[in-house]
């Protein structure tokens, strides 16, 4: 059984800048924690095809540098950069001209434990036209994803009995989902200025949208 609060607050987050590969800064979202595992564990969890469909998706494709792949109902992309074990970058795409950048950063933090970063970065127009369109609730719908993709993670590594195809619809997965995006209303909040006002309707439509009940 999963410790909600403990993994909730195990994952620090913030709200920045990055360089895209295609030049300038992106506006982004880092994501950052510490597991009990080695970085060669913890880097195969996240690029072996076998041991990702057991916390992420199956993935299909050209999996090697240049190459092209897709996360079964998810994302697809291009493979920028793999320097095992301790970069990955990815294209982060739903469809066509929503391209974003996905980069894992791994690092040894003691004895066979591992420092995961995270860095979701989007082209400045993509963030802007999303907030147009769906206010702060959007870019909390984006975070709240990566926390389950990294509590599932957790699981994984810690050998749980852990499906992400099903779990995610499970009360407790919706309890997890509704207390990160609170966590990240906060993060929004600190950054951006939203009022509280504006935070509750962003957190009543993340809700609805991302951990309905």
């Amino acid at each position: 059984m999963i410790d909600l609060v403990n993994q909730i607050n195990a994952t620090h987050r913030e709200l920045g800048t990055a360089p895209l590969s295609t030049g300038g800064s992106g506006r982004s979202l880092l994501l950052r924690r510490t597991y009990d595992a080695t970085v060669d564990d913890v880097w195969d969890a996240c690029t072996d095809p076998e041991r990702l469909a057991r916390w992420l998706a199956p993935v299909e494709g050209d999996l090697r540098l240049g190459g092209k792949y897709q996360l079964q109902g998810n994302a697809g992309g291009q493979i920028q950069r793999c320097s095992p074990p301790s970069l990955l970058r990815v294209t982060w795409a739903f469809g066509e001209g929503m391209d974003t950048e996905v980069e894992l950063r791994l690092s040894p933090s003691g004895d066979d434990r591992t420092d995961l970063e995270l860095e979701h970065s989007s082209p400045a127009e993509i963030v802007d036209a999303m907030v147009a369109q769906y206010g702060p609730g959007g870019t909390l719908g984006i975070g709240g994803g990566w926390d389950l993709a990294l509590a599932g993670l957790f699981m994984h590594l810690s050998g749980a009995d852990y499906d992400p195809a099903t779990w995610q619809d499970t009360p407790q997965a919706k309890a997890f989902a509704s207390g990160s995006l609170d966590a990240w209303g906060a993060v929004v909040q600190a950054a951006w200025g939203t009022s509280d006002e504006d935070l509750a309707g962003a957190l009543a439509f993340a809700k609805a949208h991302f951990a309905p009940e």
